[in-house]
């Protein structure tokens, strides 16, 4: 994948920067910085908080790098709770770029990073005792959900500029329709057409600070 470049961000973490679609795998105001803020602080956290789970079934629309993943079973290990993770991601990283990635030395995991990357693909594989990870090699349009499963969405597709339709409303019907009642969904993304459809889809959308960088991003309740 030549036209895949590690870059730096500001936390001192690396991004994966495709140069065919110039376009970021996090922000480069820091990696770990935005998807712990987002999607594990304000997404999961807020979830098995709010609704005082002991178990959480996660779908993550977008495995990309495996951040979210890695710090999904980090917050599992730090909050004593069980995560069936799910995600689906149509152009898996090679080898080669995903363990030029520091991740593991940042978050000072030397090995479960390399298990959520090289764990088969189409099989639930057991990543350790309370965290087990599903992934799925496919297009999201290609992809079907039971409804009513899931507590939490991570949506972190590329942007709505560079890919558009992975953000069009048929698209967020699937992953809503997956969420259990009040689920969760949540994104890096803020925009007004997003909040628009995911409000027509019977939700109830709010905008939360962002972290460095961005000064907001959506959260949304399933009603």
């Amino acid at each position: 994948m030549q036209f895949l470049r590690i870059i730096p961000t500001a936390d001192g973490s690396n991004s994966v920067l495709n140069t065919r679609l110039n376009e970021t795998y996090h922000s480069t105001h820091g990696a770990i910085q935005e998807s712990q803020f987002i999607f594990i602080d304000r997404g999961l956290d807020f979830v098995v908080q709010s609704q005082k789970l002991s178990e959480v079934k996660i779908l993550e629309i977008g495995f990309g790098t495996g951040l979210n993943a890695l710090l999904s079973l980090q917050y599992a290990f730090a909050n004593d709770i069980t995560v069936q993770y799910e995600t689906i991601e149509a152009y898996p990283l090679d080898e080669s770029v995903w363990t030029e990635l520091n991740y593991p030395v940042k978050t000072k995991d030397l090995t479960h990073f390399q298990h959520l990357h090289q764990a088969p693909w189409e099989e639930r594989v057991a990543i350790a005792n309370n965290f087990s990870l599903f992934k799925r090699e496919q297009l999201l349009q290609d992809a079907s959900f039971n409804s009513s499963l899931y507590d939490i969405v991570f949506f972190d597709a590329f942007a709505p500029t560079t890919q558009p339709e992975l953000w069009e409303k048929e698209m967020l019907k699937k992953v809503v329709d997956a969420l259990k009642p009040s689920g969760i969904f949540v994104t890096y993304c803020a925009k007004g057409q997003l909040r628009r459809d995911l409000k027509d889809l019977g939700m109830t959308v709010e905008k939360v600070p962002g972290p460095p960088g961005k000064r907001e991003f959506i959260r949304g309740v399933k009603n």
